[in-house]
């Protein structure tokens, strides 16, 4: 804990340096970003800053003691060795507060993508399910969504559905929910009864600021096409769907639920935005050591985080080893006893990696 306390302290001069530099205060955008971190940090800083005073008094004051002859006085200080001892640990648990605080990231909103994995019409048809999941639960919770983009299969599953969550705290209660969800179910197109196990994939991206992710237009080709329905049955009579290509990451978003070209081109810039922050941040994780992966967890949606076994009513996470045999209860968006102890594991193994 105390050497990731001395990283942020070493960032916190990092900043404060570079904020009084004439470059920086020359550029607004940049002394906006850099002061906005710096007002971050200073509350934990100033703490840490008490809890090593606080450390260094009790060291003066233990060595005070050794040397004390006097009986009344080494009583008295070892009234203030309990004083500053108590203060030291209430130091302690505020500076780890903070650390676990800092876990949250200061997210407006989300975007949260689902798509139909292996299995086909099976697998559409349970990304249906995950979405009206999380819309349950989204409704619960009072945060305001709203449907960027959907593709329906032929019978009314969903191949790929893109929803905003405009929500402060939305994106730090899911952001564990991004991976592989595999379902174990007899699929209503099977005949003979037997079980068939299929697959879709969740991922929550937090929708960053323009300032974080800067899109060259240059990078960018849009195409425009007429909007349609499951089996190719047109929805729109008129050009506006919106394909938007990053040709540098090769990146394609599309919307097409808005009527106006407009709003289908600003929505798909918005997911295009918040994708290419994805990218970003997953090849800077590339950099963490394995060892720190196995401790925390990547978060990759490639990982099969968690089965729902519907014969059984049971649903696993994989990753803390967690069953509940209330899979409907789930579904229907009661959904904290699943959320609240991923968080709590996930907090507890960030604060122990440091």
């Amino acid at each position: 804990m105390f050497e990731k306390l001395d990283q942020i302290n070493g960032r916190y001069e990092e900043l404060e340096a570079e904020l009084a530099r004439s470059e920086t205060l020359a550029n607004i955008d940049t002394y906006k970003k850099l002061a906005k971190e710096y007002n971050d940090l200073k509350e934990i800083v100033e703490l840490y800053r008490e809890w090593k005073k606080t450390d260094e008094d009790i060291k003066n004051t233990q060595a005070l003691f050794e040397i004390e002859k006097d009986e009344d006085m080494k009583t008295l200080i070892k009234e203030e060795l309990g004083e500053l001892q108590g203060k030291k640990e209430g130091l302690e648990e505020k500076l780890k507060e903070h650390l676990l605080r800092a876990h949250r990231e200061d997210v407006k909103s989300m975007f949260l993508e689902i798509r139909a994995g292996a299995g086909g019409e099976e697998a559409a048809l349970f990304a249906r399910e995950l979405f009206g999941m999380y819309m349950r639960f989204a409704e619960k919770m009072k945060w305001k969504t709203e449907v960027m983009s959907t593709s329906l299969s032929d019978l009314g599953g969903i191949k790929e559905i893109i929803v905003l969550i405009d929500s402060k705290d939305a994106y730090n209660m899911l952001k564990y929910e991004s991976g592989v969800h595999r379902v174990q179910r007899v699929p209503i197109t099977e005949a003979q009864g037997r079980i068939h196990t299929s697959t879709v994939t969740v991922a929550v991206l937090p929708e960053p600021e323009e300032l974080e992710i800067d899109i060259n237009p240059d990078d960018l080709r849009i195409d425009v096409f007429r909007s349609s329905g499951p089996g190719g049955q047109h929805v729109n009579t008129t050009d506006s769907a919106v394909r938007i290509t990053h040709i540098p990451t090769g990146i394609v978003v599309t919307c097409q639920d808005e009527k106006s070209q407009h709003k289908n081109k600003a929505k798909a810039l918005r997911v295009l935005r918040a994708r290419l922050k994805e990218k970003v941040e997953a090849e800077k994780e590339k950099e963490i050591s394995q060892e720190r992966k196995k401790q925390v967890g990547t978060g990759d949606r490639s990982e099969r985080i968690r089965t729902y076994n519907f014969p059984q009513g049971r649903i696993t996470d994989h990753r803390i080893g967690l069953t509940l045999y209330k899979l409907q209860n789930v579904l229907d968006g009661d959904m904290e006893d699943i959320i609240n102890p991923l968080i709590a594991h996930f907090q507890s193994e960030a604060l122990k990696a440091g």
